[in-house]
């Protein structure tokens, strides 16, 4: 048998997913067309973005923004606070920095890397310590689903986290980019007026559309006023606005997505059940198994299934769900094949 570990350094792999390019150059022997299992991002997009007219010869209206940012809002069951549309939550998180949040910063680890570069000196904490550190003031910033393990923390849960950090001045930050395959799980719904807590959305992910970059900040009017007068006049393209309004006016095409999604994701369970992996997590956009990673890794790159390696933890592997029965029956095949 090949040692299929000893043949690849993973370090290139494990900065973010969707890499196809540079796994196409690695891995010249395998089958194409390659089936990116490296991302959480919904293989089935939106499909209305193709019968859009774009107007790309004027600049962005801002009434057109406005209807965006209320579209969302509805979508995300906002109350009495702010929505900003920005170029993708990305740009948002590395925009904390210019809000006047106190210090100590803590961030939830393992995470997105982003999370602990977003504020300055901002020290790791794990999920099981939210409560003690919340009653330390502060800033603390956390995803909802996490990535990559896919935890979800109980809305109960961060409210008390929230109403803790309040009593001594202190903000939340939840980073909420993969909430949208949920449903139900999201913290907005139930905060309404001047509580400290900070939303980012992501709209690329759920709706399968990350090249569109667009995201959104959720806070207090006091928090979003100033933010919005610093990214300026026209923050999204004139595609972003189109698509975005639409999609999250597309009520019919969420709901069904959101039971795809589950079905796949049970199915994708099965699947790696069946080859001795356990699958971890509750985000229906992905799985995290742990295993022999640099191995697993390597073997299905050489089948031409790209998957996501962690630096920080080498025995895990993250797979996107796969799209269709096809690609799942695919990633079957690969994982028996030694």
């Amino acid at each position: 048998m090949i040692d299929e570990r000893a043949m690849i350094d993973l370090t290139d792999w494990t900065i973010h997913g969707g890499k196809l390019s540079d796994a196409a150059i690695a891995f010249p022997d395998a089958p194409s067309p390659w089936l990116d299992l490296s991302t959480g991002i919904n293989p089935d997009p939106w499909p209305g973005a193709a019968w859009l007219a774009i107007d790309w010869q004027r600049l962005p209206d801002a009434a057109a923004i406005t209807a965006l940012e209320m579209a969302a809002a509805c979508h995300f069951g906002a109350r009495g606070r702010d929505v900003l549309a920005l170029p993708g939550t990305e740009l948002g998180l590395r925009g904390l920095r210019g809000l006047p949040l106190p210090a100590p910063f803590r961030h939830v680890a393992p995470g997105y890397g982003t999370h602990g570069e977003a504020l300055p000196g901002s020290r790791a904490i794990t999920a099981d310590r939210l409560a003690e550190e919340a009653a330390l003031g502060g800033t603390i910033l956390c995803a909802n689903p996490a990535n990559p393990d896919g935890r979800l923390i109980a809305v109960d849960a961060l409210l008390a986290i929230a109403a803790t950090l309040a009593q001594s001045g202190g903000w939340l930050v939840v980073d909420e980019a993969f909430i949208d395959a949920h449903g139900d799980a999201s913290i907005l719904p139930q905060l309404s007026g001047e509580q400290p807590v900070i939303v980012m959305r992501s709209f690329g992910k759920f709706f399968g559309l990350a090249g569109v970059r667009l995201g959104f900040a959720v806070a207090p009017p006091a928090i979003i006023a100033p933010w919005r007068a610093a990214i300026g006049s026209w923050p999204v393209s004139a595609a972003a606005i189109a698509i975005g309004a639409a999609a999250y006016a597309d009520a019919d095409w969420i709901a069904a997505t959101r039971q795809r999604l589950r079905a796949r994701a049970d199915a994708m369970d099965a699947v790696l059940r069946r080859h001795g992996l356990e699958p971890q997590g509750e985000s229906p956009l992905f799985r995290l198994v742990d295993c022999d990673a640099a191995r697993l890794f390597a073997r299905l790159a050489r089948r031409g299934i790209l998957t996501r390696p962690f630096a920080y933890a080498p025995r895990w592997l993250r797979l996107g769900v796969p799209g269709c029965a096809a690609d799942l029956d695919r990633l079957d095949r690969a994982l028996g094949d030694e």
